[in-house]
Order: C-alpha cells, then structure tokens, then sequence
C-alpha cells in the first residue's frame, strides 16, 4: 500500500494534479493485488460517488497514470502504471492473465511483454498482453 505522499508524487509525476478524492482512489488501486474493474472501486471506496471514481479514472487514463485492460470478462480493470519514464512513456508494461474458471485477472509484473513488430508507417502507442486459461488456484481445486 503506497502512502498519501507517495500517491501524490506518482501523480505528479504523470501530470496529474493531486486532490483527495483522485489520492482516495490511487491508494485504493495501490492496495489490490490485482487489477480492479469500476465497479469493485465504487464498492471499495464509498466516500465518494460514481461518477466522480469514473472522472479520476479518465483523467488518469488520460495521463497514462493506469493502465487499462480488456479482460474478456466482464469489461475493462484498470492498475496503477508505476512507470518511471514520466507520464508520455511507459517501462511498467507486463503480461496479465485471466482465469477462464474464477473470473479473475492476475498481473504477472516479472513476464514482460513481447516484443511485437508492426510493419512500416505503423506506431504502438500501447499494448494489452492477455494469456487466458486457468490460475494455479482453480488448477488446484481440480
């Protein structure tokens, strides 16, 4: 769990002017172990509505501040970005995983994203790694 201090330096440091509500849900995003979708934040953080845990996390999009996934569950999940290349580059990229069984996505931060080859007059400005198939959990329950 990052501290409010740190929050606001992370936030900063992508270009996000901190106030308490967007500290409020940074140090929420900081205390899963895993990506969250809207709807678990909400649930997580009732001292503020809707519509404002949705603004902090449009403009922290905006700001490259989280990292957005497509999970092919559910919808999108969203993860701090702890990049360190300021708020236009991004070295915090790795591989996520979605449990077909339980429903779950799992960040996997020490598998790094493969290097992909776009053909001429192509330019990446992002990247989304899925591997889907069943966590070491439900694996178990088997």
């Amino acid at each position: 769990m990052m501290s409010s201090e740190d929050c606001e330096v992370l936030m900063v440091s992508h270009g996000v002017k901190p106030t308490a509500n967007r500290i409020v849900v940074v140090k929420a995003l900081s205390e899963s172990d895993r990506p969250m979708s809207l709807s678990e934040l909400e649930y997580k953080i009732l001292s503020i509505d809707k519509s404002g845990v949705f603004r902090a996390l449009t403009l922290f999009r905006e700001h490259q501040l989280v990292h957005v996934i497509e999970d092919g569950g559910d919808g999108v999940r969203y993860e701090l970005c702890h990049s360190h290349l300021g708020h236009d580059e991004d070295d915090d990229q790795h591989v996520h995983f979605y449990c077909e069984q339980c429903h779950r996505t799992f960040c996997l931060p020490a598998t790094p994203v493969p290097g992909v080859g776009l053909p001429e007059g192509y330019r990446m400005t992002s990247i989304n790694y899925m591997v889907k198939g069943v966590c070491p959990h439900c694996g178990e329950a088997k």
